[in-house]
């Protein structure tokens, strides 16, 4: 049996006066060598794309982290320069992909700018700077060239009992590592709480109605695939759901 295939939007990006349409290889590798995938990259194009003609040749939908933020008209808000880097391309490509993955009852897995985007999909809302609030931890990467200090494990999240990820990383606490400036200020009435910071900021979402595997996650399990248990497992599961998906469509 042919392995499975995640579909993973990509990022809008100029480089050197060339554009191109790109996506970060940890999440790439993390697919393949964590869930046992193919990837497809799906182009950030701001005249969108027809989502059912992705979804009906792929067995699940990975979001991935960006440097971009999602805009803050699309969760009706006014935008100011803080709210930046922005990219039309990759909300008018991702946004609409979780919306019909959900639908369909496709395997998704949301990471970083994946969970607001997943939030705001579903009609949340975001918080930018949070790390200017009263009580709320500088959550941000720090100022260093080496990825393996950037992206190592940095906090606690407390995963809820009885949730999603609980059943996947169990109960309690989980050491991760959450680099970001945003996160969900209003949750998606469709979304359940899964994992919060010491600080209260949302880490971890459930799709509370959903057909399948949808989970997302603020921190970066992408980058520790193969080292670190937790990410592992994270895309271990995501991978499980995803052959199961792509299974029962063969046997219909």
């Amino acid at each position: 049996m042919p392995k499975p295939v995640v579909a993973i939007p990509a990022d809008f990006r100029t480089i050197d006066g060339n554009v191109w349409h790109a996506t970060p290889h940890q999440y790439v590798r993390a697919a393949v060598e964590g869930s046992g995938v193919m990837t497809f990259l799906v182009p950030a194009l701001e005249t969108g794309n027809d989502t059912d003609e992705i979804l009906d040749r792929v067995d699940g939908v990975l979001v991935s982290g960006s440097r971009s933020n999602v805009h803050p008209s699309l969760y009706g808000k006014q935008a100011t320069e803080a709210d930046g880097p922005f990219d039309p391309g990759r909300d008018a490509t991702s946004l609409p992909l979780i919306r019909r993955a959900l639908e369909r009852g496709v395997p998704l897995l949301a990471i970083c700018r994946g969970i607001q985007e997943l939030n705001v999909a579903l009609g949340g809302t975001l918080a930018s700077e949070i790390h200017e609030r009263p009580g709320i931890w500088d959550h941000r990467k720090p100022d260093v060239q080496e990825l393996d200090i950037a992206y190592g494990i940095r906090q606690k999240v407390i995963v809820k009992e009885g949730s999603c990820l609980a059943s996947v990383l169990g109960t309690g606490e989980v050491q991760v590592n959450s680099l970001h400036r945003q996160a969900i200020s209003e949750a998606a009435p469709r979304l359940a709480v899964e994992a919060v910071a010491e600080d209260g900021t949302i880490e971890a979402v459930s799709v509370i109605d959903a057909k399948a595997f949808a989970v997302g996650v603020q921190w970066h399990p992408e980058y520790w695939v193969g080292q670190d248990r937790p990410s592992s497992t994270l895309f271990q599961a995501f991978g499980d759901a995803v052959r199961a998906y792509a299974a029962s469509k063969t046997k219909s």
